[in-house]
């Protein structure tokens, strides 16, 4: 497994974690920061998605909801949501992380985590942000 795959593994579940308990402390971070068994870029990483997805929740929730049809966010799973979060913030916020990556990826997290069906539903609403992402950009 890759290191940026790890890393996003180790922040679904600090977001996860977050999401359930409707709690916004930072003891999952520290937690987190002391796992040895954790290379340094891992730890990094799910750190920096982590603080993102929490700085940036309200736009990131904002685009979801916007893009899914039918769907509010409350009705999501907890898993589907937080991968949706994650991947969204790679979209728009993280430059270095090519949109076909951040799709692959959080589909395969949300096949690995989710339900039968989270796969399917992840891929199509990241990939109606990063439609509407290019348009902006174009």
């Amino acid at each position: 497994m890759g290191i940026r795959r790890a890393a996003r593994e180790e922040a679904l579940k600090i977001l996860y974690s977050l999401d359930l308990s409707g709690n916004d402390q930072d003891e999952s971070l520290t937690e987190l920061a002391e796992r040895e068994e954790l290379s340094e870029e891992i730890r990094e990483y799910a750190r920096r998605l982590v603080l993102a997805c929490r700085e940036e929740r309200t736009t990131l929730d904002t685009v979801i909801a916007r893009v899914s049809e039918h769907w509010t966010l409350g009705r999501m799973n907890f898993i589907d949501r937080n991968v949706l979060r994650m991947a969204a913030c790679e979209l728009l916020y993280i430059e270095e992380i090519p949109p076909k990556v951040a799709i692959n990826e959080a589909v395969d997290i949300a096949q690995r985590y989710g339900t039968e069906s989270s796969g399917a539903f992840v891929n199509g609403i990241l990939d109606r942000i990063a439609k509407d992402r290019a348009m902006e950009i174009a």
